[in-house]
């Protein structure tokens, strides 16, 4: 399963929370992301845009399921 192009989450060793969409990665995983924003204990701190994180830096990374930051639920009430 390939997450490139897709939204993941990237937690650094010092407890901060990057997230975007996934542009590119190399074989030492140095990460690229697009449309990233910082968390701070799980508070959204900011928007980035394009980022470049160290490979020396990176604790995980998964599959971001959240919603993105900006986008509304659809407002459908179900019964």
């Amino acid at each position: 399963m390939s997450l490139q192009g897709e939204r993941i989450a990237v937690r650094l060793k010092w407890g901060l929370e990057y997230r975007g969409k996934l542009v590119s990665f190399d074989r030492y995983f140095n990460i690229q992301l697009d449309q990233a924003s910082e968390w701070k204990g799980g508070e959204f701190a900011g928007e980035l845009g394009q980022l470049f994180i160290r490979c020396n830096n990176v604790l995980w990374v998964r599959a971001d399921n959240s919603q993105p930051v900006g986008e509304e639920e659809t407002g459908e009430v179900k019964e």
